[in-house]
């Protein structure tokens, strides 16, 4: 969703050279690593889609998983001979009552952006403080070699900040426009020698995205796609599919490959893709115009995905304002932890990415919730059938602050119809076998790397716990109370307060007030909160 994607999209790739945000700070925030570490007493959810078991004794050393000990019942004292011992330097946790589960994947996380003033600490910070331990960076905004400064300092744990998987957009630094198969054969090759995990696509000429794919899959990297309306009637998901791309974000180029009527999206005649009211008006149209759900066709394109073990990472949170727009303005965290910089940005703006509301309102909110419910049912039904759905945010556009987005990306898995226990595997294990990392992360299983979340409430009985601000309840004592967030986030076996993590954010944003003396009013009132 960066605005300087979008550049590209126009351009077709042109040369680019993009800004760059504030890099995260060299600084030890976390405990340990330590020789072992021994989390004692959890309820453990494994990210398999295992059913919750505990209590459990989980022994860690170094940065490995070496122990899951089952040692007791829910309900009755734990026995200690069960329990596995602590070494000479080791340390214990004591998590009774409190559940553990993988390290969340962000599969669309942008670090901050250069138009909305994110420096990285406060992106990483955000995405930390809300359990997620990986995330992969669709495009490289902040230029490749700015992110794989950022991967290695965050591998060697000298900076707080997920694990990060660097996907550059194609074309990026390119010398000259890609226009042929021969061009695009030799960046995508030099792209592989410069570290990139994969490449970011939106769209281009069929046989530069053909040429393109299928040299990057002979490499043994891995892809993805924005099928950007620009190039979508010559190229769309089945045909990325074929050319052996892995996976796909959002939804577009998924309605076009189901049309049976059409081969091209219905356009008003004054439609302008520059204008992103036209642009995001019409987006929410579109589901509506490819086969119907469970049709031969609707069949055929799911089953070929299937057979190709194509990956779908939706990010429904990102597209949910365009449904209920006043629900994502006031959504409860803006006011401590939305920096003034980027509420300015979410602002009705003719410049600004994602900020097309200059003349939003029922009509348009009703469109958007009738295309949400036939994308969810696609979404659900290839789930259904053995497909993987990943979680992915695309956070710090549309009103959707980062961290909070994925915890919202979750809860919409739920509303398409995932079990809760399936939502956590689509945010762990099936992320990590997306990113060819599933030997190392993605689940709580011994031989794996120390990834993982404590929470001391129950997030498969309300996902809303694993917002930073935590859920409402109302306790025994008839008393409104804050129950959940992200207690400890742990990677690489190194355990960070959640909650003091989220502290240094609403400080960054205090800061940022003050310097400014903003106060955070509603779009068209000079009226604050």
């Amino acid at each position: 969703m960066r605005k300087t994607a979008i550049t590209l999209i126009i351009s077709f790739f042109c040369i680019y050279l993009p800004a760059q945000i504030k890099k995260a700070p060299e600084v030890k925030e976390g405990q340990g690593p330590w020789p072992q570490l021994i989390i004692r007493g959890v309820t453990l959810i494994n990210g398999t889609g295992a059913p919750p078991s505990g209590p459990i004794d989980v022994v860690i050393e170094n940065n490995r998983i070496v122990q899951i000990v089952n040692v007791g019942s829910p309900g009755a004292a734990i026995n200690n001979d069960k329990r596995p011992k602590l070494k000479e330097g080791g340390k214990e946790m004591n998590c009774e009552g409190m559940y553990m589960m993988p390290g969340l994947i962000d599969m669309h996380g942008h670090i901050g952006g250069t138009e909305q003033g994110t420096p990285a600490e406060y992106v990483f910070k955000l995405w930390m403080a809300h359990g997620i331990t990986t995330i992969r960076d669709p495009s490289c905004g902040n230029g490749l070699e700015w992110v794989l400064d950022e991967k290695k300092l965050s591998a060697e744990n000298k900076i707080t900040a997920p694990r990060i998987f660097a996907y550059t957009a194609f074309g990026q630094g390119a010398k000259q426009t890609i226009t042929t198969a021969e061009q695009a054969i030799e960046w995508v090759r030099d792209n592989a020698k410069k570290g990139a995990d994969g490449i970011k696509f939106f769209g281009a000429p069929p046989a530069v995205m053909d040429a393109a794919i299928r040299e990057n899959k002979k490499l043994g990297l891995r892809s993805t796609c924005h099928h950007a309306q620009m190039s979508v009637a010559q190229w769309n998901v089945l045909n990325s599919a074929r050319a052996g791309m892995t996976s796909m974000e959002h939804w577009y180029g998924l309605p076009e490959a189901l049309f049976e009527k059409q081969t091209i999206q219905n356009y008003p005649l004054n439609y302008n893709y520059s204008n992103e009211q036209n642009r995001f008006e019409e987006a929410g149209k579109l589901w509506q115009q490819a086969a119907a759900p469970y049709s031969d066709k609707w069949n055929a394109v799911m089953n070929e995905l299937l057979s190709l073990d194509f990956t779908l990472d939706p990010t429904f949170n990102i597209y949910e304002a365009s449904r209920d727009l006043h629900r994502a303005r006031r959504l409860e965290w803006h006011e401590d932890y939305t920096l003034p910089s980027l509420w300015k940005f979410y602002e009705p703006s003719r410049q600004s990415h994602g900020s097309y509301w200059f003349n939003w309102g029922t009509e348009q909110e009703v469109e958007w919730k009738n295309n949400y419910k036939i994308w969810m049912t696609f979404i659900n039904e290839y789930k259904n059938r053995g497909g993987r759905v990943t979680t992915g945010s695309d956070n710090g556009y549309i009103y959707q602050t980062y961290g909070f987005g994925l915890i919202r990306e979750l809860e919409l898995l739920r509303e398409a119809g995932f079990h809760p226990l399936e939502v956590i595997r689509s945010a762990t294990l099936y992320g990590a076998q997306a990113l060819g990392a599933d030997k190392d992360l993605g689940s709580v299983e011994v031989g794996k790397l120390a990834d993982m979340i404590i929470i001391d409430a129950n997030p498969l009985e309300n996902l809303s716990v694993l917002y930073g601000t935590g859920a409402i309840k109302v306790n025994e004592q008839n008393k409104v109370v804050r129950v959940g967030g992200v207690k400890y986030t742990i990677k690489d076996g190194i355990v960070y307060d959640a909650k003091k993590l989220l502290a240094d954010v609403k400080k960054m944003v205090d800061v940022e007030k003050t310097k400014t003396g903003w106060k955070l009013k509603q779009p068209g009132t000079e009226q604050p909160f």
